[in-house]
């Protein structure tokens, strides 16, 4: 079989049960970070009143587990292209598990503060290997709306924490509620490792491994037919489009050198999903993490309850309320990216999302009792909201998993990730006390300068992305990288012998 006809192969394959039980393993990955995420925001309050924390210790225990998610998904993404990916599947979950039980049983919050870090290693990990998984095992003309899909999960999570904190403040109205809301986590976890036992090892990876016999099994569970190791071992669709390998003039292949993400080719490209989503995450996890707080702080005002945990359930409501308008942040993804590409949305998200904190935060300055004020914060928070999922939330998840080739997807992706985290890290941390030092004018002020900054990176590093596939920038559409939308061009240059393309040389970024 030659590259061109794998490229044919790849974009008719069918979307089997093989890879509909991947994509929601992926999917049902990303919804416990999502949940972990919110129920952290609704288990706060509570933390606070029980052990009376400073503010210092709040960023702590609020950041712990991004900052842990920088250690995972940095070691595990470049752990996963060595080991595969279907192993680090298993395993990162595995410490979700344990660490989210413990946390759960933290003794004090220095105890809690390392248990949500090693928890958060475990989190931070699944993101670059649910996205690189996806990416590889996608048809060409789906992987785009696949990824964005599996992603969008997050928001179900996040819906799902607030309902679960709900329950768990009305059925236990006590400090130590907290303690349930975060072993709740353990249960879906549990569930999840449990299906991820047999799910197969990507073919994409063991081709690109040389590992042949194993990708000839691998494939067939994706594919339903037998295939001959001759099939693969010529060359896979994804060395095409990354370039490992070129056929000689007696079908032998050479290894093309690998190319670091910090390599002069495939710079730009790790500054485009890198930076960007280090800005993105400090506005997520800044601002959703603390919605409760900032509710609390702004809608209540002078109404506060004297009851800490009537005020916990009145903002834990309203910020179920709009995490109505993640879901449907991320169902507009979906429908528009290919329509309006990747980074068209993820620009027009961040601008969106500045101008939505600029006026979130100006209505701190409106009256209580002017009736205007509560519609004015609740529309501005649901534009922040629907914008952030529509645009950046989705596309820097996206971006990284086809934007680099198999030999460093993971690295790529893991280094994408572990930027975003630590710009989650720097907003959990630091939004307690700099809310508490500076006021939450000024903090949200702040935040919007970091939406403005990545939509202004975003633009300006746009190219980038096609020229890390070796795709021509000024022909490309600025929609998502597809590398097998593009692999009947490169392979037609590569591979010895007429065999007619059978792809339109189209990309979508």
């Amino acid at each position: 079989m030659s590259a061109t006809a794998m490229a044919q192969h790849l974009n008719t394959l069918k979307f089997g049960s093989t890879h509909k039980k991947v994509w929601w393993l992926s999917a049902l990955g990303i919804m416990l970070d999502g949940f972990d995420f919110f129920i952290l925001g609704v288990a706060l309050p509570l933390i606070v009143v029980q052990w009376n924390i400073s503010p210092l210790e709040t960023g702590l225990v609020s950041s712990a587990a991004v900052v842990g998610a920088i250690v995972g998904a940095s070691l595990m993404g470049r752990l996963a292209d060595k080991i595969g990916r279907s192993l680090a599947f298993k395993i990162d979950l595995a410490m979700f598990v344990v660490f989210a039980l413990a946390s759960a049983f933290a003794p004090d919050i220095w105890w809690l503060i390392a248990f949500r870090f090693l928890l958060g290693v475990g989190v931070g990990a699944d993101y670059p290997i649910a996205s690189t998984y996806v990416a590889e095992i996608s048809p060409t003309r789906s992987r785009s709306r696949l990824l964005i899909g599996a992603f969008s999960f997050q928001a179900v999570g996040q819906l799902l924490g607030a309902l679960v904190g709900l329950v768990v403040l009305s059925a236990h109205p006590d400090p130590n509620a907290w303690r349930w809301m975060l072993a709740f986590g353990v249960i879906p976890a549990v569930i999840i490792v449990l299906m991820r036992r047999n799910v197969p090892e990507s073919p994409m990876w063991l081709a690109s491994m040389r590992r042949y016999d194993e990708a000839v099994d691998a494939l067939q569970k994706f594919t339903g037919r037998r295939l001959t190791v001759d099939e693969v071992r010529e060359v896979t669709a994804e060395e095409a489009v990354a370039g490992m390998t070129s056929p000689g003039s007696a079908g032998t292949t050479t290894v093309v050198e690998k190319k670091e993400i910090f390599s002069k080719d495939v710079r730009g490209a790790t500054i485009l999903t890198s930076v960007p989503w280090f800005f993105m995450d400090i506005a997520t996890y800044g601002i959703g993490v603390f919605t409760p707080t900032i509710l609390a702080a702004l809608a209540l005002g002078n109404a506060a309850n004297s009851n800490y945990i009537a005020d916990d359930i009145t903002s834990t409501e309203g910020a179920a309320f709009l995490d109505i308008f993640l879901i449907v942040g991320f169902a507009a993804a979906i429908l528009l990216v290919r329509k309006l590409g990747l980074i068209f949305m993820q620009t027009v998200g961040f601008v969106v999302m500045g101008v939505g904190l600029i006026v979130l935060g100006a209505t701190d300055f409106m009256s209580d009792a002017n009736p205007w004020t509560l519609v004015i914060l609740f529309t501005a928070f649901a534009a922040f909201n629907l914008f952030m999922n529509a645009g950046p939330n989705s596309t820097t998840f996206a971006l990284p998993a086809v934007a680099f080739r198999t030999e460093n997807r993971g690295a790529g992706a893991g280094f994408a990730a572990a930027a975003g985290k630590f710009g989650a890290a720097f907003g959990t941390f630091f939004f307690p006390i700099m809310q508490d030092d500076w006021g939450l004018f000024p903090t949200l002020m702040v935040i919007a300068a970091g939406c403005f900054a990545a939509a202004l990176i975003t633009f300006v590093f746009r190219r980038h992305a096609t020229r890390a596939l070796g795709e021509d920038a000024t022909t490309a559409k600025i929609v998502t990288i597809d590398p097998a939308a593009v692999l009947a061009d490169h392979a037609a240059s590569s591979v010895t012998r007429q065999t007619p393309s059978p792809l339109p040389p189209s990309a979508d970024i």
